[in-house]
């Protein structure tokens, strides 16, 4: 058995992505990102020993493991996508000799500020260049009505320098903007916190902490748009089966949509309902996606997916879907881009805020293979219609990656994308994957 070891990915990749003519076959996605982190953490928490199955192989995922294993928990790999985590409590963590390092990981750090916020030793929270433009201060907000002491840079930026031995209190929450990740670092911190914390939604998000927490046998009250639990209580070790990413899969699902001919099975599916937007949008706009085998995998429901290819027409995105989507938004831009009409987004700010600002990003790129697009502070307006050949800046984000490669597999000439070694902090072998579909993508 090998014990995590580092990999740092910062090689110049470009892609360039031509024309498909269908795709075909079943796929396996890697295993779900938000689900990896967790149940990382929760078993690193836990009394006595946990095995994941499925974890993600990625480069945000690794860092978490890594993360623990230096705040002293010991973690093996017995096989790739298995990790068998030796919990040390939830009083258990040591202090780290150095910088604990998030790489790319946004989930990573918000996540890990609520958890550390509750030790009795300091810690400081890192990561790479995108990390440290991505902000905090809607995490480091709550934590500090809660008793942490969390010190930034200007606007609430990376690093986080974590004050240890502070008392934690609970609190009761109301999030001005519905994130998960600031509910679960919230809700984590009140592991630690004296009494009982309580966190409110405008609108319900993803609800992987509160059913990872549940599966580790803490108590915990939650239903869509609130979660409440009391510190103090322990973890029980257990067995987590993580289901296939949905954020990886939408790559597949609106490529086999798109590309004229094709059919796609994809196994094993998670369909988390806060984080499936993307199929109620896709489904508006005409897809033809259907669910077999529904089950249930590691507390999360998951289902095969088949995609057949479809016309897609523009809608307007309804608002009430964007919390569940916030992740596809740009696969969505090219689902857009290829569908007749016009489709409109809104209420989707928060898109300004992730590893690039995804509109201007997304926006850019596709203006650059002819489509009209007019963007706005929390959206865009576009314009359906063919896609020429072009070069594509990624702005070093894995998700805007991704979707320029299904733009390549529709535009009249070959599509260059810049920057796309950060695809692998969250689906390492897209390429292989892709090209084994019908995918016709090269690195360079």
């Amino acid at each position: 058995m090998a014990t995590e070891a580092a990999s740092v990915n910062d090689t110049r990749l470009d892609w360039i992505c031509s024309h498909a003519d269908s795709l075909r076959g079943e796929l396996v996605i890697p295993g779900d990102k938000s689900v990896s982190h967790r149940a990382i953490m929760l078993g690193a928490l836990a009394d006595g020993i946990s095995q994941i199955d499925g974890f993600l192989e990625g480069e945000d995922t690794r860092a978490t493991a890594r993360i623990f294993a230096a705040l002293g928990v010991r973690i093996e790999t017995p096989s790739a996508s298995r990790r068998i985590v030796h919990g040390v409590g939830v009083d258990g963590l040591r202090a780290a000799s150095d910088v604990l390092d998030c790489g790319n990981a946004g989930t990573g750090m918000r996540l890990l500020s609520g958890l550390l916020a509750g030790q009795a030793f300091d810690s400081v929270l890192s990561g790479d260049g995108s990390l440290h433009k991505r902000p905090m201060r809607r995490v480091i907000e709550p934590l500090t009505a809660m008793g942490a002491r969390i010190e930034a840079e200007a606007g609430g930026l990376p690093p986080l320098r974590i004050k240890g031995g502070c008392a934690l209190h609970g609190i009761d929450y109301a999030l001005p903007i519905a994130s998960a990740q600031v509910k679960s670092a919230v809700l984590l911190a009140g592991l630690y916190a004296r009494g009982e914390t309580i966190v409110r939604e405008p609108h319900p998000t993803r609800d992987y902490t509160e059913r990872m927490l549940q599966a580790f046998g803490y108590p915990i009250d939650f239903a869509p748009g609130h979660a409440r639990l009391s510190g103090g209580h322990r973890l029980r070790a257990c067995t987590v089966s993580v289901p296939a990413d949905f954020s990886s899969a939408a790559f597949f699902i609106v490529a086999a949509s798109l590309v004229p001919e094709s059919r796609l099975l994809l196994r094993a599916v998670g369909l988390n309902p806060r984080r499936t937007g993307l199929l109620a949008a896709l489904r508006l706009m005409g897809a033809d996606i259907r669910e077999h085998a529904r089950s249930e995998q590691g507390g999360e429901p998951v289902a095969d997916l088949e995609i057949r290819h479809a016309p897609l027409h523009g809608i307007e995105v309804p608002v009430e879907l964007v919390p569940d989507m916030i992740d596809e938004f740009p696969i969505l831009f090219i689902a857009a881009a290829a569908a007749k009409g016009v489709t409109t987004i809104r209420g989707a700010a928060e898109l300004r805020v992730k590893e690039s600002d995804r509109i201007a990003v997304m926006a850019a790129g596709l203006r650059r293979l002819g489509v009209r697009i007019e963007e706005r502070p929390d959206g865009a307006v576009i314009e359906g219609g063919a896609m020429t050949g072009a070069e594509v800046d990624s702005a070093t984000d894995h998700r805007c990656a991704m979707s320029f490669v299904v733009a390549g597999a529709l535009a009249g000439a070959p599509v260059r994308i810049r920057d796309c070694a950060n695809v692998a902090t969250s689906f390492p072998g897209f390429d292989q994957l892709a090209r084994s579909c019908g995918l016709r993508l090269e690195s360079i």
